[in-house]
C-alpha cells in the first residue's frame, strides 16, 4: 500500500512539474478529490463518472484563481488520465489519502499553485518597476529559465517579448498597408458588390484601402509547441522558438503555416542549425527572416535609449506589462479561497512538501 501511495504522489508532482502557471491539470485532480471528500457517491475507479464533469470543476476554480479557463483540444484535456499521468488506480489511492488526511492532497496542489502565482507577482514587479534605463531583456528571459516554476512557460514570455517590440517599431514607423482592387471592370464590381463590401472590407465605389499595419497574437495556445504565434496584416507569419528544432518538427509546423513569408525568432545557438535546417526541408524561400534573441536585446536596447525612449521605450514598456498581464495571472483570490476552504489551516506532513 505504501508503495502504491508513493507512486501516485510521484505522478501528481510529475503532473505539477509538466503544467504551465496556471496549474489546469493539477487544478482538476484537487477538484475531483475535493468532491470525493465532500460528496457521497463519487467512485474514482470509474473514470466516466467524473472524466467531463471534473472540467466544469476546474474551470469554475480556475476563472476564479487564474482568470481564465484551459482552451486545449479536448484530447489534451484528457491527457490527464492516461498512464504516464494520473489514471483512475493512482487517482483512486490520492482520494484515500485526500479523505484521511481531511484535504491534504488538494491543500498540496494548491500549494503549489500559490507558489507560481508569487513567482509570476515577482517577474511583474520587476516589469512594473522598470524603467528605460533599468530593463534588461536577457534578465528577464533568465528570471523565467531559473525559476522551476515558470520554467514551463518561458516560450510564452519570449512571445510577449517578441510582440510588444514588433509591435512598438511598426506603430512608430507608421507603416501602412494597402488594398487595392486591380480590376476596374464595372460589372464583376457590380456583381461582387456585397463580398467586396463584406469580406475585402471596401466599397465596390471606392476600390482602395490604407489601413495601419498590424500585429496579432494568436493567443494561448497547449503545451505542443508548434503552430503560429503571431500574424501581421501584411504578410509574414511569425514563430517564436526557444527549443532546438528537429526536421520532424519542422514539417509539423510547415503544415500548420500556410503563409509563404515566415519570420523565425530563435536563441542565438539555434540560428545555424535552423537554416540548414530549413534548407534541407527546401524552405528557405518562404523565410524573410531569422532572428535571434541577440538581435531582440539590441533592439530593445535601441528603443531605451535616450534617442528614443520618449516615443518608444515608455509605450514598449507598457507593451511588455499589459501583454504580460493578460497571459499570466497574478491572483488576488487565492488567499481567500485557501481560507475559505481551509487549506490554510492544514499542517502538511514532511512528506507533503511543496514543490514548483
Amino acid at each position: 500500500m505504501r508503495t502504491n501511495n508513493n507512486l501516485s504522489k510521484k505522478a501528481l508532482d510529475l503532473v505539477i512539474r509538466k503544467s504551465r502557471v496556471h496549474l489546469y491539470k493539477p487544478i482538476q485532480i484537487a477538484e475531483i478529490l475535493y468532491h470525493h471528500r465532500t460528496e457521497r457517491g463519487l467512485d474514482l475507479s470509474d473514470l466516466q463518472s467524473y472524466r467531463n464533469i471534473s472540467k466544469r470543476w476546474r474551470d469554475e476554480v480556475s476563472l476564479l484563481l487564474v482568470g481564465r479557463r484551459s482552451t486545449s483540444s479536448q484530447k489534451y484535456q484528457d491527457n490527464v488520465f492516461e498512464a504516464n499521468a494520473m489514471p483512475p488506480e493512482l487517482l483512486t489511492k490520492l482520494g484515500e489519502i485526500n479523505k484521511k488526511s481531511k484535504g491534504v492532497v488538494e491543500a498540496y496542489i494548491y500549494k503549489a499553485l500559490e507558489a507560481r502565482l508569487s513567482s509570476v507577482r515577482e517577474v511583474e514587479d520587476y516589469i512594473r518597476k522598470s524603467t528605460p534605463d533599468t530593463f534588461d531583456l536577457k534578465k528577464l528571459v533568465s528570471i523565467f529559465q531559473t525559476t522551476p516554476g515558470l520554467r514551463r512557460s518561458v516560450d510564452k514570455m519570449y512571445e510577449i517579448l517578441v510582440y510588444a517590440l514588433f509591435t512598438t517599431i511598426v506603430r512608430a514607423l507608421k507603416a501602412q498597408v494597402t488594398l487595392e482592387i486591380g480590376n476596374k471592370d464595372k460589372e464583376i464590381l457590380k456583381d461582387f458588390e456585397r463580398f467586396i463590401k463584406m469580406v475585402l472590407g471596401i466599397d465596390a465605389k471606392q476600390t482602395r484601402l490604407v489601413s495601419p499595419a498590424a500585429l496579432y497574437r494568436v493567443g494561448v495556445t497547449n503545451a505542443s509547441d508548434r503552430g503560429l504565434d503571431i500574424w501581421a496584416n501584411f504578410g509574414p507569419a511569425i514563430q517564436v522558438k526557444h527549443l532546438t528544432l528537429t526536421p520532424e518538427l519542422m514539417e509539423d509546423i510547415a503544415d500548420d503555416i500556410t503563409s509563404d513569408r515566415i519570420v523565425i525568432v530563435c536563441i542565438d545557438t539555434e540560428r545555424e542549425t535552423i537554416e540548414t535546417l530549413l534548407k534541407q526541408v527546401g524552405w528557405s524561400e518562404r523565410i524573410q527572416g531569422v532572428i535571434t534573441i541577440n538581435d531582440l536585446d539590441d533592439w530593445y536596447k535601441l528603443c531605451l535609449s535616450k534617442k528614443y525612449r520618449a516615443n518608444l521605450g515608455a509605450k514598449l514598456l507598457q507593451d511588455v506589462g499589459r501583454e504580460f498581464a493578460a497571459e499570466f495571472p497574478s491572483s488576488k483570490e487565492i488567499a481567500p479561497f485557501m481560507a475559505k476552504r481551509g487549506y490554510d489551516k492544514i499542517v502538511m506532513p514532511s512528506d507533503w512538501q511543496i514543490q514548483i
